[in-house]
C-alpha cells in the first residue's frame, strides 16, 4: 500500500525558487559519460527557462543527486529530494535504477519524469505519478530485431550478464525473432572468457553477436577478441543498448568499435529548435551531443511547461501528464496510456539503428529507422 503523499513543494520552499530533483549516474559503476550528457541537457534547459523569467518569475533550480547506478541510492535520493521540497524528480539513465526511483516516487506521491530508462515494467502497477520520455524496451528493441532480420540475420547470439534489464532485452529479441524463424543463443559473459565466447559463436554458426553487457568491461575485450578472430570475420557485432553512442567507446576501441549497430532516439532531421539545442549542447559538452543529452533537455522542457500551466503542487503535476503538449527538441511530446506500460509514456520518440562509419568512426550512419 502506498504511503500518503508528502506535502507539495510550495509548502517546503521559501518561494525563492522552484526546485526540480535530478537523478544522474556520475560515478562508477554508473555510466558517467551518459550521466554527464543527461545532466548537460537538463542544466541547459533550466538555464534557458530562467533566461526567460523562470516559472512565473521564480527561478527554476536543479537539485542534482548522483545515483552511481545504485537502486538503493536512487531510492534514498528520492526520499531526500522529496524532503527538500522539489516539485518533481527527473532524469536517470539506468533502467534498474530508474525502476527503484519510480517505485519510491510512486509511494511518496512525487511526480517523476524519467528521461532515459527503457525497461517496460518501470513500476509494478499502473501509476499516475510517473511519466517517461524514452521508448519502452519492447518497442525499441523490437525495431532492432526487425533490423537484424532485414539484414539477413536469424541466428543471433547474445553475450549477456545477469540483470533484469539484459534478461528483458533477451526476451524481447526472442519474442520478435522466433515467429520469423530466428534463434537466440545466450552466452554468459561472466563465465566465458572472450576467447571461449568466440569458440561458442563458431560452434553455433551465429551470424550476429549482440553485446548485452556492461561497458567498458566486458564489452571492450569481447569486441577486441571477436574482431581479432579470423573465423568470425563476417559476424555482425551489435549493441542495442547504445554503448557505441559515446566518445568513450570510440576512444577505447577506435576502428574496432565502428560498424556496430546500436539504438538511438533521434529524428533523421531536426527542426529549428532541435538544431539550436544541438548546437548549444555541443558547445557545452565539447563534443557531439548524444541522444541522452537531448532527452535531458526535453525533460525540463516538459516539466517547465507543466509548472507554468499547473503550478508546483505535486498532485496537480501528476494529473497533468495527459494534457502535456510540448514542442521538444526531437519533436512534439505527448503522453498516453500505452498497453503493457504502467507509466505515462511518450509513444513514441523517433528511433534509429545507427553505427559508426567504418571509414570514419566519428561519423554516424543511419541503417534503419522506426
Amino acid at each position: 500500500m502506498n504511503t500518503p503523499p508528502l506535502p507539495s513543494a510550495a509548502e517546503h520552499t521559501d518561494g525563492s525558487s522552484v526546485r526540480l530533483g535530478a537523478l544522474v549516474p556520475l560515478t562508477r559503476p554508473g555510466w558517467g559519460e551518459a550521466g554527464r550528457h543527461l545532466l548537460s541537457g537538463l542544466d541547459l534547459a533550466v538555464r534557458e527557462v530562467n533566461d526567460v523569467g523562470g516559472i512565473d518569475g521564480r527561478p527554476l533550480e536543479l537539485v542534482v543527486r548522483d545515483t552511481a547506478a545504485d537502486p538503493e541510492r536512487a531510492a534514498a535520493a528520492v526520499d531526500e529530494l522529496a524532503g527538500l521540497g522539489v516539485a518533481a524528480v527527473a532524469g536517470e539513465y539506468h533502467s534498474v535504477v530508474a525502476r527503484a526511483a519510480a517505485a519510491r516516487a510512486d509511494a511518496l506521491g512525487v511526480p517523476f519524469l524519467c528521461s532515459s530508462a527503457v525497461l517496460d515494467a518501470l513500476t509494478e502497477e499502473p501509476t499516475q505519478w510517473v511519466a517517461r520520455l524514452a521508448p519502452a524496451q519492447s518497442h525499441g528493441w523490437g525495431i532492432y530485431a526487425d533490423f537484424l532480420l532485414g539484414a539477413g540475420h536469424s541466428r543471433i547470439a547474445v553475450a549477456t550478464q545477469p540483470s533484469v534489464y539484459w534478461a528483458s532485452g533477451t526476451r524481447v529479441l526472442r519474442d520478435h525473432l522466433a515467429p520469423r524463424g530466428g534463434t537466440v543463443l545466450e552466452l554468459d559473459a561472466n563465465t566465458l572468457t572472450p576467447e571461449a565466447l568466440c569458440d561458442a559463436l563458431v560452434d553455433h554458426g551465429a551470424t550476429a553477436l549482440l553485446l548485452l553487457v556492461g561497458h567498458p568491461e566486458p564489452a571492450v575485450p569481447i569486441v577486441r577478441a571477436v574482431r581479432g578472430d579470423r573465423r568470425l570475420a563476417q559476424i555482425l557485432i551489435g549493441a542495442p543498448a547504445g554503448q557505441p553512442e559515446f566518445a568513450e567507446w570510440d576512444a577505447a576501441l577506435g576502428e574496432d568499435g565502428a560498424g556496430i549497430p546500436f539504438l538511438r532516439y533521434l529524428p533523421e532531421r531536426f527542426g529549428p529548435l532541435g538544431e539550436r539545442v544541438g548546437k548549444e549542447l555541443r558547445e557545452r559538452l565539447g563534443e557531439a551531443p548524444s541522444f541522452v543529452a537531448f532527452e535531458g533537455w526535453d525533460t525540463v522542457a516538459v516539466l517547465a511547461a507543466v509548472l507554468r500551466s499547473h503550478g508546483t503542487d505535486r498532485a496537480a503535476i501528476a494529473e497533468s501528464w495527459s494534457r502535456v503538449a510540448v514542442e521538444g527538441a526531437r519533436g512534439p511530446i505527448r503522453f498516453s496510456r500505452t498497453p503493457g506500460i504502467s507509466v505515462w509514456q511518450w509513444a513514441w520518440p523517433s528511433i534509429q539503428v545507427v553505427d559508426r562509419d567504418l571509414a570514419e568512426p566519428d561519423r554516424f550512419r543511419i541503417l534503419h529507422a522506426g
